[in-house]
């Protein structure tokens, strides 16, 4: 058996192929089959773990873990107790529709964007007993040799033993959008961050091109992709905003209740009521504060929020995490795959005369037009132009092929780049190829810094070489007339750098003589031609999304691995930063502290060169200073700050699964765009929580006033229990339903965020609510005295005053339907659902005065028209008090701006 492999976590880019090797108790052959089997025991198997999805039963459960819920089932329980079993009854059939329609709902969301663990499940080319054999690669042990070739996903953390001409794309692992070149011989000489270990493959990452064989030195949870996806399993994730609000408000609601029970109970005591009627009319107080349509009501708009984002191709796993998107403050953003769509594309290029050339379009698609002096230009118009196209179509190894109406591309981003410039250009590769067939080639290695390729050029009978690198490289391999012209193209190319473009070089050369059977000569004395750059560019609709959400007062930052200059340049035509001082490097960072931290958010908008934990730490800084945050991304590397974020947006094309497991909402079109758009029905959504709560606070609050007013003045209880449970559940609880189902009224995005500590009962709220319980109570109080003064029964006043509280309800909703607009300007015809949901409260209650079986329950008859009229009347101050409140408050408003 091979030696004991060493348990200490090595620097494995700090060893030689042999080293490594030799450490892990391997040789080039591979391992046996059997000491195989022993370390897949002893490692386990290579994959992440997966949380299983929680059942049904499990989902429905923890509905019902709320304080709210707790202060509802204290009220079945205490009816029940007094012998109420109607009473217990409705309230535990509300608290079970609740759980089922919630439980539903998360059930359905959960199972729509459950994340699959697929990064490690796969096939792998090993060399087990000196055969190359394919294996699953969920079986790879440390110590396996592994053979890896362009298209393949990388299967576990590799110490590269060979390469040729390699190119890794790791963009999910680091937020780099441009490959990186592999070396097996490089040895760093000391442990080195993940996107500097040229010569390693991480597990997760994608071969663009090239050959490798590496040895195995992590699976599992133990290669850098495990370990962030460890870190999002250990994390506690932060409380979606509704969550802390309704907390905070249920706890409000809880003491009011026993406040308002020991207040009028001693009142009634003082006025002459016996305890037994004190404890029969707590109940009542209890029911009337309680929202029992509450929980169903959040429920439904949070559902109904679900639906409409969904449209909008926003996709949430849990329904609090709705209104959240709405809540924030600050929009944390990877740059690649997200604001960019991680496709390199050629938009400048000088020629080496100085030229300016302009491109056009965006992605690997090749729709766009190539521009000089503001016209667009195709083959034929510049020979220099001519030959640079061609030089960059002829040394690739891309391919860019339409089939059956859809555009297919495989290969490194640069070429594929480079293959939609000739498209654009009227240079297709496969045109120019049969002209100029390659003969030989120099793949790019990292001491050269360049690629060349070699072409009989047939229609001259010589051989052409075409080289493309980097702009100091080609300066040196290139031929200039004076020393000048050297300068003023490197001056050039610092320029474009300056700009955020990827800068390439491109000479072409001819052979005085024929290439031989071996190595081709090196590049020397070309023809320079000019400089190509290319960006990631933007994703579309990504600017104005920025500008979206300036206007509506939520911050932009922008966090990336990319290069500074890129991230600036990026974030200037994004609109999220405009100077070097608002660009921070992440190796600038240091050892800073949290306060160092807290001022860097508060001052700066673009974190360039950032690894996985400093993005983590930017999140938990803005935290601090205030912000509600969130984080958007794709990568692995973005999994930590989404799962810190108090709302975590996943891309769900192009992102990863340990990504998606971290978030709570799920962008299925990818596009940064969709998320302004959850922002705005989050908004909504958070605008119809209020507005159910206040309907349901407002009318409990009038039956509360009505129930002390009339005690305090001497009358006898003027509504019993049954009739409360009746006109919150039955009658109301239609009409909040429907409430929630109200549309956006079309300002949301122009406001500025709420406060993150704003309480749900703001300023405007509890002076609406008092207004209304003044009124109402007010008016209930004197029209239950006058008709019990007319001669009327108490069980025909009683009567009356609950129909005068049902029609209260049904106008109610109405002036509900916004804070600040007046009801005049709100078309019902908006909302046709909520026009349904009040005619059938209102028959529900004309039925019940006119069925025996409610007429008993709730001890109702049928009434005249004339009381119908008068009941009217009494209606209509309610709308004159809230219209009157509501032009006040947006008089406060203009004040304040």
């Amino acid at each position: 058996m091979s030696k004991q492999v060493r348990e200490t976590q090595e620097a494995w880019e700090t060893l030689a192929a042999e080293q490594a090797l030799d450490v892990l108790g391997t040789t080039h052959r591979g391992l046996g089959g059997e000491e195989a089997r022993q370390r897949l025991a002893r490692y386990g198997k290579n994959e992440l773990p997966a949380s299983e999805p929680p059942p049904f039963w499990l989902i429905f459960a923890r509905q019902f873990k709320s304080p709210l819920i707790y202060v509802l089932a204290i009220a079945a329980i205490i009816s029940f107790a007094i012998g109420e079993v109607v009473d217990a009854g409705f309230i535990a059939g509300v608290l079970l529709i609740n759980a089922l329609i919630g439980g539903v709902m998360e059930w359905r969301a959960e199972r729509g964007v459950r994340a699959l663990q697929t990064m490690l499940r796969a096939q792998a080319t090993v060399e087990r007993d000196g055969r190359a054999r394919v294996i699953e690669a969920e079986e790879l042990v440390p110590g396996d040799i592994v053979w890896l070739e362009s298209g393949l996903r990388v299967p576990a953390d590799l110490r590269l033993i060979q390469t040729t001409g390699l190119n890794v794309d790791e963009s999910l692992l680091t937020g780099e959008s441009v490959g990186v070149v592999k070396d097996a011989a490089w040895v760093a000489k000391m442990a080195s961050p993940a996107a500097d270990r040229r010569n390693m493959a991480l597990a997760g990452s994608i071969v663009i091109r090239g050959r490798a064989q590496g040895v195995v030195v992590a699976t599992g949870l133990r290669t850098v992709l495990g370990t962030i996806a460890g870190d999002v399993l250990e994390a506690e994730p932060a409380r979606p905003p509704l969550v802390v609000r309704m907390e905070r408000f249920v706890r409000m609601v809880a003491i009011a209740i026993v406040g308002l029970v020991l207040l009028t109970a001693a009142l009634g005591l003082v006025r002459g009521f016996s305890a037994e009627e004190m404890f029969f009319l707590g109940v009542a107080l209890a029911v009337s504060a309680i929202p029992e349509g509450l929980p169903v009501g959040l429920t439904v708009v949070l559902a109904i929020a679900t639906i409409r984002m969904v449209r909008r191709n926003v996709v949430t796993r849990h329904l609090p995490v709705v209104e959240g998107l709405g809540s924030c403050t600050l929009i944390i953003s990877d740059k690649t795959g997200t604001l960019t769509v991680n496709e390199l594309t050629v938009r400048q290029i000088r020629l080496v005369d100085g030229t300016a050339i302009e491109v056009t379009g965006q992605g690997f698609l090749p729709d766009g037009v190539v521009c000089l002096d503001g016209e667009a230009v195709m083959v034929g118009h510049n020979q220099v132009l001519d030959d640079l196209v061609r030089a960059v179509v002829l040394n690739n190894e891309a391919s860019l092929i339409e089939a059956e109406g859809r555009w297919e591309w495989r290969g490194d981003p640069t070429d594929i780049a480079l293959l939609a410039l000739g498209h654009k250009y009227g240079q297709q590769r496969e045109v120019v190829l049969p002209e100029e067939p390659c003969v030989a080639q120099i793949p790019f290695e990292p001491e050269n810094r360049y690629s060349a390729t070699f072409h009989s050029v047939l229609r001259a009978s010589t051989t052409r070489v075409y080289v493309k690198g980097g702009p100091e490289r080609m300066l040196e391999l290139s031929a200039f007339g004076v020393e000048a012209e050297r300068e003023a193209l490197r001056t050039m190319a610092h320029e474009m750098a300056a700009q955020g473009f990827r800068v390439l070089a491109i000479s072409i050369g001819d052979l005085e003589e024929p290439i031989d059977s071996g190595r081709p000569p090196s590049p020397k004395d070309l023809r320079f031609l000019g400089l190509v750059g290319m960006i990631d560019p933007l994703r579309a609709g990504a600017k104005d999304a920025v500008e979206r959400a300036h206007r509506a007062g939520v911050e932009v930052f922008m966090v990336t691995g990319d290069h500074p200059l890129t991230a600036l340049a990026i974030s200037r035509e994004l609109g999220i930063a405009h100077g070097e001082d608002k660009v921070v490097a992440g190796g600038d960072l240091g050892e800073a502290t949290d306060k160092d931290m807290e001022e860097l958010v508060r001052t700066r908008h673009v974190f360039a060169r950032m690894a996985p934990h400093q993005k983590l730490d930017i999140v938990r800084a803005a935290q601090r200073v205030g912000h509600f945050v969130a984080v958007t991304g794709d990568g692995i590397n973005d999994a930590p700050a989404l799962q810190a974020a108090n709302i975590g947006v996943a891309m769900g094309k192009a992102g990863t699964d340990v990504a998606r497991e971290a978030a709570g909402i799920v962008i299925s079109d990818d596009n940064f765009a969709s998320i302004v758009n959850g922002i705005e029905e989050g908004r909504v959504a958070y605008d119809n929580i209020r507005k159910v709560i206040f309907l349901l606070l407002s009318t409990g609050a009038a039956e509360i006033a009505l129930l002390m007013t009339s005690i305090a003045v001497g009358l006898p209880i003027p509504i019993t229990p049954i009739q409360i449970l009746w006109l919150n559940v039955a009658t109301n609880g239609i009409q909040h339903l429907a409430l929630a189902t109200e549309p956006n009224e079309g300002d949301v995005l122009e406001r500025p965020p709420r406060r993150p500590n704003e309480p749900i009962f703001n300023r405007l709220m509890i002076e609406r609510i008092l207004l209304t319980a003044v009124v109402i109570g007010g008016i209930g109080t004197g029209l239950f005295w006058w008709l019990l003064e007319q001669g009327w029964t108490e069980f025909a006043a009683r009567n009356a005053l609950l129909l005068f509280l049902v029609l209260f309800e049904n106008v109610h909703v109405g002036l509900a339907r916004s804070e600040t607009k007046s009801v005049l300007r709100l078309s019902p015809l908006r909302v046709p659902i909520l026009v349904g949901a009040v005619l059938i409260a209102q028959l529900m209650h004309i039925g019940a005065m006119y069925l025996p079986w409610t007429q008993g329950l709730l001890e109702v008859e049928p009434v005249p028209l004339t009381t119908w009229l008068l009941l009217l009347m009494c209606v209509m101050p309610i709308v004159l008090t809230i219209e009157a409140h509501k032009w006040l408050a947006r008089r406060r408003a203009r004040k304040q701006v």
